[in-house]
């Protein structure tokens, strides 16, 4: 490979700005000749939220690091790789408004693009923090063994090719943020070969499509790690218009490690009604007999046991098909969350112009229960050829059954829930008397009609034994009590509150033609 021979800063002074376009975003403004080098201004909301992700996690760790230091000292340390950089916006406002932040690695292949990173250095007169560096991502991260605390992943389409240089690349307890944008593979159902060879196992179609999207991507980066001893921890993972945006804690910990199959799953899901039933592929419990303190023993590992389900649906008779495998565990962490949301709240909306979004949509995911998938009242009224149940009545019955429940950032009007598929379906069908819906007049070919003259359906809920005494609760029948909020109903509360919550969920058009634009050359 030939040397770059990068612009100067007596060259970048003397630049004549009417041949760029020039483009301000945050606290930086970057030069870049018109198609030449890639630039997607919906991203602002991608490049906001991380600044503030980051430094939220800088923060976190700083005060880790001092608790365990005393002579620690919170100077600016944070080192940061940008494996794909373009013009290197991004590199530019992580030095320019990160405090912790020391140095930031602002990588590309092209050399056009590393032009452009330069200029724009320069032209923020930023070079004693960001650097440009000319070289494949992939060679490069697998150069750099643990040096830097936050690695950031942002290519056109899979981040797959990258993952095992930038889990070799980061430090321990460091940052991996990674973007995939190939929604079509990870999101639909035309492509479940594709999306096994990228990620390692297929989606669940259908309502909670987005959310499979975000488990696919984390199964693949937490198997990945687990080949280098590193375990991972997901704290905040969103579905964004059309890409998923995962921030994801990397840690060392052989032990750790050994719990992966306890939290990778596969995912049996309904052809006829939309059912899901989940299989873990591993067990971990809690040896109670390990002596105090011996960590090797604390734990025992083993095989699940399964299939949780057979062949046929329990409730409809249609055929199960299976998804996955896939992660398992949890999406986010509220106490992170929390912190992002502090940034927020005293950012300055001159420099972060999308932070409205950054506050609903990370309110709602700090809220989302921390259980697999959603579903939307209209999906169980195309099912049973009902009346679409409003959600507030679906979640009253879920809430009187004794069930949590909870909207998601991934999906308006979609509920999630910690109740099993049978609550649900059980709920439907009352909700079926209540509105005088009957299967007489149903093809008997179909789901619904399978579902609603199906009597095991709900035969293991007691209202009796649900039903509090109040004089107001014994004057309804149980069909009258089981869409009636109750005084003790708190899911429907907190459900309503949110619902309350101003979310922008799609960011205003910067073009007339904006989205995933071409890839660079």
């Amino acid at each position: 490979m030939t040397e770059t021979k990068l612009p100067t800063a007596e060259s970048v002074a003397s630049i004549d700005t009417k041949q760029f376009e020039v483009l301000k975003e945050g606290t930086a403004s970057v030069l870049f000749p018109a198609n030449k080098v890639f630039y997607n201004p919906v991203q602002q909301y991608n490049r906001d939220l991380s600044t503030l992700a980051i430094q939220a996690w800088s923060e976190i760790y700083a005060d880790s690091v001092a608790k365990s230091d005393e002579k620690f000292v919170h100077e600016p340390f944070i080192q940061i790789l940008e494996a794909l950089s373009a013009t290197g916006l991004r590199a530019i406002r992580y030095g320019k408004e990160i405090p912790l932040v020391s140095r930031v690695i602002a990588n590309d292949m092209s050399k056009s693009a590393v032009e452009s990173i330069q200029r724009n250095i320069l032209h923020n007169e930023i070079s004693s923090k960001v650097s440009p560096n000319e070289s494949d991502a992939i060679s490069y991260m697998h150069s750099m063994k643990s040096q830097f605390h936050v690695v950031d992943l942002d290519p056109y389409g899979t981040a797959t090719p990258f993952m095992d240089g930038a889990i070799n690349a980061i430090k321990d307890d460091g940052l991996l943020l990674v973007t995939c944008t190939d929604l079509g593979v990870l999101a639909g159902n035309g492509y479940p070969e594709k999306c096994f060879a990228l990620y390692g196992g297929t989606n669940v179609w259908g309502d909670a499509t987005h959310e499979s999207a975000l488990r696919l991507v984390l199964g693949m980066i937490a198997n990945t790690a687990a080949r280098q001893k590193k375990f991972i921890e997901p704290v905040l993972c969103l579905s964004i218009d059309f890409y998923v945006r995962l921030f994801i804690k990397v840690s060392s910990s052989p032990l750790k490690v050994k719990e992966l199959a306890s939290k990778t799953m596969i995912t049996y899901k309904c052809s006829g009604c939309h059912s899901t039933h989940d299989q873990y592929l591993g067990k971990c419990t809690t040896n109670e007999n390990a002596p105090e303190g011996n960590k090797q023993l604390a734990k025992k590992f083993g095989l699940s046991k399964g299939p949780p389900i057979g062949t046929l649906c329990p409730y409809c008779g249609f055929a199960n098909h299976v998804t996955g495998p896939m992660w398992g565990g949890k999406l986010q962490d509220a106490t992170f969350i929390d912190k992002v949301l502090e940034l927020q709240k005293g950012a300055d909306p001159e420099i972060y112009g999308t932070l409205e979004r950054i506050k609903g949509m990370l309110t709602m995911a700090k809220n989302e229960l921390n259980t697999n998938f959603y579903f939307k009242t209209t999906t169980l009224s195309s099912v049973l050829k009902c009346s679409a149940p409003p959600i507030e009545t679906i979640v009253t019955a879920l809430g009187n059954l004794g069930y949590e429940a909870s909207l998601t950032h991934a999906m308006t009007s979609a509920i999630k829930t910690n109740a099993p598929w049978e609550a649900v379906w059980f709920i439907g069908k009352k909700y079926c008397e209540k509105t005088g819906h009957t299967a007489e007049k149903m093809s008997k070919t179909g789901p619904g009609y399978n579902i609603l003259i199906n009597d095991d359906i709900g035969k293991n809920i007691d209202i009796a034994s649900l039903r509090g005494d109040s004089d107001e609760e014994k004057g309804l029948s149980d069909l009258e009590w089981l869409f009636t909020e109750t005084k003790d109903n708190l899911v429907v509360k907190r459900v309503r509150k949110l619902r309350n919550v101003k979310i922008v969920r799609y960011q205003e058009n910067p073009t007339k033609n904006w989205g995933p634009k071409a890839r660079p050359h």
